[in-house]
């Protein structure tokens, strides 16, 4: 019924207890997963979870925040991008969250990143996994600045994790693109993003756990796993007047949509 569209298995707090995590999952009624890849090194390690089970998939790519690790080429991308049950690129974006006493010119090199990873979505014709903090300027015009304007022939794909503005989600609809939410949505200091999960369309809206981080009210401290993304739900199905059902079926067939290839 519920399908967790960016959660983070190979990391250590969830890659020791996956037996059992798998396990919850099932008990909680969540179906599948999207494994999500921030490091070429990371890369074959989630691959293998894709390959591995029949309800896990992976995307490929390099986290703007990851620095000190091996830059991706647009061969690299592409290579690892067309292996089997490889679905996505990224996760890719901008984050200026963390800047220190760097400018914002300093940042090219993220900037020149999320380029790489836009065309190797686009030659790949496989959506992106959009990361966006503090960025959102920049992210949507480099977007549209590599022709990720909603056209045919555009990648697509997901912001996850989603924190901006209801002005921010406007656009990135307007470009294609779907809106992804996470256990965030249940925090009491959450009521600005409740009030664009409530706007944005059923249609256009996946749910997630970004597990191992961000667990949802009543976890919220605790190590975040796949099966308690149905609390992601059941917010939206609050905040919409509508039943969880009927969120994780509409949630789920997003994510089949998206991500062509992914089975229900």
């Amino acid at each position: 019924m519920f399908t967790d569209s960016h959660c983070h298995l190979t990391y250590p707090e969830l890659a020791a207890s996956l037996p059992d995590i798998r396990q919850s999952m099932a008990q909680a009624q969540v179906t599948r997963a999207l494994c999500i890849c921030t490091t070429l090194e990371e890369f074959p390690g989630v691959h293998q979870l894709a390959t591995q089970y029949d309800n896990f998939w992976a995307s490929v790519g390099v986290h703007p925040d990851n620095e000190d690790v091996a830059e991706p080429t647009l061969d690299d991308l592409l290579q690892r991008g067309a292996l089997p049950r490889v679905v996505a690129v990224g996760e890719t974006g901008l984050d200026y969250y963390r800047l220190g006493e760097r400018t914002l010119a300093d940042m090219e090199w993220q900037r020149e990143r999320f380029r790489v990873h836009i065309r190797a979505a686009r030659q790949l014709q496989k959506p992106l996994v959009i990361h966006t903090r503090s960025a959102s300027d920049d992210t949507l015009s480099i977007l549209r600045e590599e022709g990720e304007d909603g056209s045919p022939g555009c990648a697509g794909g997901v912001f996850h994790c989603f924190t901006e503005s209801h002005a921010v989600a406007r656009q990135a609809l307007d470009l294609g693109f779907y809106i992804s939410f996470s256990g965030i949505l249940t925090f009491k200091t959450a009521q600005d993003l409740r009030d664009v999960a409530a706007w944005v369309p059923l249609d256009r809206l996946l749910i997630e756990t970004d597990s191992p981080y961000l667990a949802p009210v009543p976890f919220r401290g605790k190590t975040n796993n796949p099966s308690y993304v149905p609390y992601v739900a059941q917010q939206l199905a609050n905040l919409r007047g509508i039943s969880v059902e009927a969120v994780g079926e509409a949630t789920s067939q997003n994510f089949t949509r998206l991500f062509s290839g992914v089975s229900l």
